[in-house]
């Protein structure tokens, strides 16, 4: 905000109150009230007000409390925002950055504990990202918020304790597209998103077998390069997601990684995902729902074994 004076934060309570997650204290003091802007409880209302300034020279950024509250939106972010510069011939910009919290583990319950992610993949226009980490954080929002499209960034709820020094600056920038890959293997790719790359570092410490970890970052687009080309070193493939088995982001990556090197790939590729279930508020239960580190050390162990894709914890049960 300060390097570009055509940044305005919209949400509720992001200006005297700094945020329901606190991501914008002090702002208000600092830039204003016309560059920080408290709006009433009425997503599609100021998502339409964001679209019309990204549409007319500001770069909006928009902050949803929970990702949940993007369905009250969804008409002006699709159905408008990600096809104006289509619609308009190119003529168009719509420089929009949308921040939404996302995912469990904090005992929010079945409403506000969901990923969601799903509900963006078949809409052009879009980009979409998911932070794992505060220098992702940090970085993404700066590339997106340069970008002349507009660009969704989801924000785990469960890593908002996470602390760590930052890279600012251009140097600290982490572009939309490109995944990261963490540590190098030969042996098995394993790719995470957002809470659960964390989850995959820990759990790899005691995999038997050379992990090459990917943390896939921009999900809209996806980086298809850095997946292919590590998948045709090792021919295995995992995903560890914490959205439920059916429709999660691990089946597009698969489906597209099985018809662009079958012939490559050693062993069906897996997904280790949570049920087809509603996240349940009980403290206990919503561990048990969620892929623990345990629960992925051990299911890539009997993978790599085996070479075969083992049953899921809930298969096992009937859930």
């Amino acid at each position: 905000m300060n390097e570009n004076s055509d940044v305005i934060l919209m949400g509720e309570d992001i200006a005297a109150a700094g945020g329901p997650w606190k991501t914008s204290e002090g702002l208000l003091d600092e830039f204003g009230s016309e560059r920080v802007i408290d709006t009433p409880i009425a997503e599609m209302g100021f998502m339409g007000m964001a679209l019309g300034a990204a549409c007319t020279g500001l770069r909006p950024v928009v902050e949803i409390m929970f990702v949940e509250f993007l369905g009250v939106a969804i008409d002006q972010l699709s159905t408008e925002a990600a096809k104006f510069r289509y619609l308009s011939g190119g003529e168009l910009n719509v420089p929009l950055v949308v921040r939404a919290t996302t995912g469990a583990g904090l005992g929010f319950g079945a409403q506000h504990s969901q990923t969601l992610e799903s509900w963006f993949y078949s809409t052009p226009g879009l980009k979409l990202a998911v932070v794992s980490n505060p220098q992702s954080a940090y970085g993404l929002l700066r590339s997106a918020i340069n970008d002349n499209n507009p660009v969704v960034i989801l924000e785990p709820r469960s890593l908002f304790a996470n602390r760590e020094k930052l890279i600012r600056g251009e140097d600290g920038f982490v572009p939309l597209g490109k995944a990261n890959i963490i540590n190098e293997g030969d042996d098995i790719t394993i790719v995470g998103l957002g809470s659960t790359v964390e989850s995959i570092k820990e759990a790899s410490k005691e995999i038997n077998a050379s992990s090459e970890l990917i943390d896939l970052l921009t999900l809209i687009p996806w980086d298809k390069e850095a997946i292919l080309e590590s998948v045709k070193k090792t021919g295995r493939i995992v995903t560890v997601e914490e959205n439920p088995f059916s429709g999660g982001w691990g089946s597009e990556i698969i489906s597209y990684v099985t018809s662009k090197c079958y012939k490559e790939l050693k062993a069906p590729p897996f997904r280790i995902t949570a049920p087809d279930t509603h996240i349940p508020f009980n403290e206990k239960l919503e561990k048990k729902y969620l892929p623990s580190v345990e629960y992925i050390k051990n299911s890539i162990n009997k993978y790599v074994e085996t070479d075969e894709v083992p049953p899921s914890w809930w298969e096992k049960l009937g859930v």
